[in-house]
């Protein structure tokens, strides 16, 4: 397995993961304005093939008031399922958020998970050292409430 930056060229393998993947899709255009205005903070993981089997789709916020630090945001992340517990998403998320402080001076990084998303909140929360911070209801399309997590960067 190889972790790297994405690349234009890895929209469509992103994408493709997504939609097996996850419920909440996103435009080609989407993909593009991520990786054209915060280059460096999305990842893709590939098979010896050179196959796109995992993608993290990360951005700086943006409007962040002058008295509030820099902070990142993962926007999506997705492993197919025939490549997950092998520690991949682990990986794209410690490898797009040490961009994240090292590129942009990112003092935290947030993101939003499904309350029902258990093996998601175990790796955020257990593994990776996120906190909840706020519960957003019906943040997701179908209704579903999400947690907001965060995790401080600055520690790293």
């Amino acid at each position: 397995m190889n972790i790297r930056p994405a690349r234009v060229e890895d929209e469509m393998g992103m994408q493709a993961c997504n939609l097996q993947n996850l419920p909440e899709n996103y435009t080609m255009k989407y993909y593009l304005y991520h990786g054209l205005t915060w280059p460096g903070l999305s990842y893709v993981a590939e098979d010896h093939k050179g196959r796109i089997v995992g993608y993290i789709l990360a951005k700086m916020e943006e409007d962040v008031p002058e008295d509030e630090s820099p902070h990142g945001h993962v926007t999506s992340i997705s492993v197919l399922r025939s490549y997950r517990r092998l520690g991949l998403a682990k990986k794209l998320m410690v490898q797009s958020q040490e961009a994240m402080s090292a590129i942009y001076g990112a003092a935290y990084v947030s993101l939003h998970v499904r309350k029902s998303n258990r093996a998601a909140l175990g790796l955020y929360r257990d593994t990776l050292g996120f906190t909840v911070k706020d519960i957003e209801k019906g943040y997701y399309a179908d209704g579903e409430d999400a947690y907001a997590m965060k995790l401080m960067l600055s520690s790293r």
